[in-house]
């Protein structure tokens, strides 16, 4: 981690105000010329327990969050339900502070807001003794009786970045331009003065013991825009001409809900939410099966309910794009922290062999591209795609280029033929239109689709084994042959990614390398981060980023794994998921393949995956519990 980058953690209550004042907090620095990039971790409450943002900012790569963090401000819970001593989870008042201490780095920066967390409190967690030991600089501040003075409470957190900006000499302008962007009237003015008042404070009457400062930013080349998985998966869709979305609420799918269904009426577009993730499927392959762009999804127990209208759509080849937005199980789980837990539930759930498209991006840029890719598979191919993503990533938010997003939209609707060309198609005696064509003109194993209402196009469509027509067939030939064009089109789908000019696989680290990484997921940018320390510090090692995942990437796979003595799969689960399905595929690779194990609900930091990767290369074991290593199969 390059030791100039602030690491800021802001820490309070849900319902203080941290995710909107850390937002705005990682915009300002954006807009100073860094980069920036942002962590989020919050409680299963509406309202109450103890929540935190971590914003790392620096004129490097900033794809990570970082190792710890060198700044922490904490405000206290100020909604905190048990503050006593004796409550059964503790003074959660406290929490805000208590919890985060150990992640905060030697020699760092500690403000405390004194309006709310009391000298015995301090007194009680022997701050001044760890703060010695740690060479930490604390400084007390009354940030919530600034915040009186102009009015309310809850801008405690706005005399926060006040401090902030006078400790680590940041150019307070931007702050002031973010205020008067985003308020009106007389909340603008009192955040103003709050600002104001706590930066002047911070600047004249707090004896800075500490002797660094948040880094100067050298600028961006072009416009950024600050923004999340969740919103590069919306955008996506949006641009590759999705029209429709149904859904239910369900953290951590809910944001892609929500902001899609803001912007669809801008484009036309209709978003319905409904009574349960079963009628929110079937409502996309209705709006699908009537010629539209559509997507649902949802998360953990709610993409279970889909189990059945996935299928649906697998038998009646109706294309329609799920996502996928894993957190932490099984049942209920950890409902708002990260983990990669669902990915055989993702590959397999329905009923019978499973014939969807997978993609599982790792960053912005990928959200969008997949995304899109998503869209154009399962419509050309007459297939459900799924795009899985995490909560880590659906929270997160870091700068991109706004030029990236400079593509063509796509309304194309794909393999849907005309009425001029339903009337030169294969027809049965009946008249009805041959859907479900075992031998399609064009020799692939997609039979072109008609909508309903178009000329000589009408058909029958059921979740039961048919015919060319769709009427029910129990005829085993006839299941035989339907069966193997259905499943066969993944092979087809794997030939065009493979032709693809850009891979959805990507690569980091020197080519000749003799150790590798596998990664997928949210956390493919911090292997990245720690293979690129890796080799300065003179080891070998590269890594692949995997986001094919059905049908798998398995030709850059094995290219991958011959090329190197050993590879260690990193992943968000207890059971090495990804590995498991590589070794299915590939098995002969069985005894090159160890395991990097993380799911204590927080996503890895750059140096745990240094300290796994020599575990495995160097034996021993790990110099702490909140990862497990898995040796390859023979060790």
């Amino acid at each position: 981690m390059p030791e100039k980058d602030l690491i800021w953690r802001i820490a309070g209550g849900s319902g203080d105000g941290i995710d909107s004042t850390s937002q705005n907090f990682a915009k300002a620095l954006m807009r100073s010329g860094l980069n920036v990039f942002t962590h989020r971790h919050y409680p299963s409450r509406i309202r109450g327990g103890h929540t935190y943002v971590e914003v790392r900012a620096g004129n490097g790569p900033t794809n990570s969050r970082g190792d710890g963090y060198n700044f922490l401000l904490t405000l206290g819970d100020s909604f905190a339900r048990n503050p006593g001593e004796d409550a059964f989870y503790g003074n959660e008042e406290t929490k805000p502070l208590t919890e985060n201490l150990d992640e905060l780095n030697e020699g760092g920066v500690l403000v405390y807001d004194e309006g709310l967390l009391d000298q015995e409190d301090i007194e009680e967690i022997e701050l001044e003794a760890r703060a010695e030991e740690n060479d930490w600089h604390v400084y007390p501040v009354d940030l919530r009786g600034i915040a009186r003075e102009h009015g309310r409470d809850v801008m405690r957190n706005t005399a926060g970045v006040g401090v902030t900006a006078a400790l680590m000499d940041i150019d307070v302008s931007y702050f002031e331009e973010l205020i008067s962007e985003n308020m009106k009237a007389d909340m603008k003015e009192a955040n103003l003065d709050v600002l104001s008042d706590a930066y002047e404070l911070a600047q004249e009457e707090i004896d800075h013991t500490h002797d660094w400062s948040a880094p100067v930013g050298d600028g961006h080349d072009e416009e950024q825009v600050l923004l999340s998985g969740s919103d590069a998966i919306s955008y996506g869709a949006l641009d590759e001409g999705c029209r429709f979305i149904s859904g239910y609420p369900m953290t951590p799918w809910t944001d892609v809900f929500t902001i899609m269904s803001q912007n669809l009426p801008k484009f036309g577009g209709i978003s319905e939410q409904v009574e349960d993730e079963i009628a929110a499927a079937a409502l996309a392959l209705g709006a699908s099966h009537m010629g539209v762009k559509a997507m649902s999804g949802s998360s953990g127990g709610g993409f279970a309910l889909m189990s059945e209208p996935l299928g649906l759509a697998e038998m009646t080849e109706t294309p329609v794009v799920l996502v996928e937005a894993m957190r932490a199980g099984p049942s209920t789980g950890l409902p708002t922290k990260p983990e990669q837990g669902d990915l055989e539930h993702i590959l397999y759930t329905s009923q019978g062999d499973s014939a969807r498209v997978v993609f599982a991006p790792a960053n912005v840029e990928e959200c969008y591209t997949q995304t899109r890719k998503a869209f154009e598979i399962a419509y050309n191919y007459q297939i459900p795609a799924i795009v899985a993503y995490d909560q880590k990533l659906q929270g997160e938010l870091r700068n991109v280029p706004e030029s990236f997003f400079d593509e063509e939209p796509n309304s194309d609707p794909g393999s849907v033929l005309t009425e001029d060309e339903i009337a030169e198609a294969a027809h049965h005696a009946s008249g009805k239109f041959k859907r479900f064509q075992h031998d399609p003109e064009d020799g692939s194993n997609v039979s072109p689709r008609s909508v309903p209402g178009q000329k000589d196009g009408r058909f029958l469509a059921t979740g039961n084994e048919h015919n060319e027509v769709g009427h029910i067939s129990e005829d085993p030939e006839n299941r035989v042959i339907q069966m193997d064009r259905r499943v066969n089109k993944l092979d087809d789908i794997r030939a065009e990614l493979d032709d693809a000019e850009t891979s959805h696989q990507t690569y980091h680290g020197p080519e000749d390398a003799d150790y590798g990484i596998i990664a997928w997921g949210s956390h493919q940018d911090t292997v990245f981060e720690a293979v690129t320390r890796m080799n300065d510090n003179g080891q070998s090692v590269k890594a692949i980023g995997v986001s094919d995942l059905m049908p798998l990437a398995e030709n850059e796979l094995v290219d991958f794994l011959e090329s190197v003595e050993e590879a260690v799969v990193v992943e968000m689960n207890a059971t090495g998921q990804l590995r498991g399905l590589i070794q299915k595929e590939l098995g002969r690779y069985g005894e090159k393949m160890s395991s990097l194990l993380k799911y204590n609900g927080n996503p890895f930091e750059p140096r745990e995956i240094v300290e796994g990767f020599e575990t495995s290369v160097d034996g021993g074991e790990l110099p702490h519990t909140r990862m497990k290593y898995v040796p390859a199969a023979g060790d």
